[in-house]
């Protein structure tokens, strides 16, 4: 009987990660500034694991790597929010630096940019003692760019973000703590960075 329960837990759960899909799997309507200064807009897909772009426009379709674009917005539906795309010079491997896709999270005396991948992660299982399954997971990568244009990786840890505000981290975290927000939470931190970036406005 548990072998049963066990094999069907594992078809439940393979069943649900394939059907899970990522924001980068839909097309969202948008607009793309080229290189050469030309603006396309229509469906736009998009893929940071490879840095290109796929553009659905005037019954054509066009794909892009981020050295042909600048700049890219779309309205992710499933976020029901704009997203800020662009196209920016980093070592992503650490060798030499090649134009590749950041999206913009929060821009002001913290500028942080963001990357997605999907990586397996190990999870328990629920259902039986000692049980775990692996499935792919969206993951955020987090990176400061600093006022002279240099781009640096951060770890995305909430130690990290309050050691950056500073003077104002308490300030920030009784923001956070009010409002229930999560670090941890990609767009819950967008807007824990907003706050803070409003504040050093004032």
């Amino acid at each position: 009987m548990r072998g049963l329960l066990v094999i069907i837990v594992l078809l439940v759960v393979g069943a649900s990660a394939r059907a899970q899909q990522f924001p980068f799997e839909y097309w969202h309507e948008g607009k793309v500034v080229l290189e050469s200064g030309d603006t396309l807009k229509g469906l736009i897909k998009y893929d940071l694991q490879t840095d290109l772009i796929q553009v659905q426009y005037n019954k054509k379709a066009e794909s892009y790597t981020a050295r042909k674009v600048i700049f890219c917005e779309i309205f992710d539906a499933t976020a029901r929010s704009y997203r800020q795309f662009y196209s920016l010079p980093f070592a992503l491997n650490g060798t030499y630096k090649a134009p590749v896709f950041f999206e913009l999270l929060s821009e002001g005396k913290l500028t942080i940019l963001v990357r997605e991948a999907i990586e397996y992660r190990t999870f328990n299982s629920m259902y039986f003692y000692g049980g775990t399954y692996t499935r792919l997971v969206l993951v955020y990568k987090y990176y400061l760019m600093k006022e002279n244009g240099n781009i640096e990786p951060l770890t995305g840890r909430k130690s990290e973000w309050l050691d950056l505000m500073g003077g104002w981290a308490d300030d920030v975290q009784k923001f956070a703590k009010a409002n229930r927000l999560d670090f941890d939470n990609r767009y819950e931190l967008e807007r824990i960075l907003d706050h803070y970036n409003s504040l050093i406005k004032r």
